[in-house]
């Protein structure tokens, strides 16, 4: 029986997270008093009795806490972006790369990549690697997500307000916090250009990177293919799939309430489309967090989770 705690549990990640942890008979949820949940002393206390901890707190108060263990030995998942691509973190992608998996498993601080950069990541980081997509290549992503992504206060506000349904863009600035993982952990020389948008339904994310003349698209498609054949949360489709579309367009949420990432490879030789759709809650977020502790936990990775 594995013990384990989640620090910020009121949040969406949080709460989510503590459902599926509540749901399993293997592992045993340090929980604390009302009173107490924002005593530091009393939630170290819960993180170094427990076998892994899960942080699901803003990215300030996940680095003042850190930071308030000090050498602790305590095993950490972070849900924030604050440690992302920190000295001394694991990326918590396990599909990432050779060897990623063992990395996670016997890390002590492992950091759960965001939402969008794990579209992004899923679908260029093996053409990087081969080579399909040079490293200065000036990539750009367009993205949509439902509106649980932006947290409490955006999901109140989309329940309450009278929004239409058109997609809203937003970081205008191209500064969205997920850029410096989908830099890093792709090892391209720049990121790149994000425009991501929010529209009126629950949850559900398509990520989408335009390639332009010069890729393949059947040696590209192979190659995604053949990379991730035994990916136990990474479905490739076929080329030119169109049985998951709707009239012509792909659902966002065909995905949900799984682990699952699907990918498509779109477009024609001059111009392709690589597309990845998920839960922006499941391998998106809690899922992700709980493949990550199964991992860390060293029981089967898919425990707990839906494909």
């Amino acid at each position: 029986m594995h013990r384990v705690f989640v620090d910020g549990s009121t949040g969406t990640t949080g709460l989510d997270i503590v459902t599926r942890l509540s749901a399993r008979a293997d592992l045993e949820l340090i929980k604390l008093d009302e009173s107490e949940r924002r005593n530091l002393d009393v939630r170290i206390d819960a993180i170094n009795a427990a076998d892994v901890s899960v942080l699901c707190l803003p990215d300030d108060a996940s680095e003042a806490l850190v930071s308030a263990l000090g050498n602790s030995k305590a095993r950490l998942i972070d849900a924030s972006s604050r440690h992302r691509t920190a000295l001394g973190w694991d990326y918590g992608l396990p599909e990432l790369c050779e060897g990623q998996r063992a990395r996670i498993n016997s890390s002590a601080r492992v950091a759960n990549p965001g939402c969008y950069a794990t579209g992004f990541l899923l679908c260029v980081c093996p053409l990087i690697d081969a080579g399909l997509i040079d490293k200065a290549a000036k990539l750009t992503m367009h993205a949509v997500s439902g509106y649980s992504g932006g947290g409490k206060q955006m999901i109140a506000r989309y329940e309450t307000a009278n929004f239409e349904l058109a997609a809203r863009p937003y970081a205008l600035q191209l500064n969205h916090k997920h850029l410096p993982e989908m830099r890093v952990h792709s090892g391209l020389d720049q990121a790149p250009l994000f425009s991501p948008m929010v529209s009126n339904y629950y949850k559900g994310m398509i990520t989408q990177v335009p390639l332009r003349a010069g890729a393949n698209r059947r040696q590209i498609h192979e190659h995604l293919a053949a990379r991730y054949m035994h990916e136990p949360f990474v479905e490739v489709h076929e080329l030119e799939d169109t049985t998951h579309l709707d009239q012509g367009a792909l659902p966002a949420d065909g995905a949900n309430n799984t682990n699952r990432v699907d990918l498509f490879v779109f477009g024609d030789d001059a111009h392709l489309l690589l597309t990845a759709r998920f839960d922006n809650l499941g391998k998106g977020a809690c899922g992700a967090a709980m493949q990550n502790l199964n991992l860390m936990l060293g029981i089967d990775e898919c425990t707990g989770l839906d494909r």
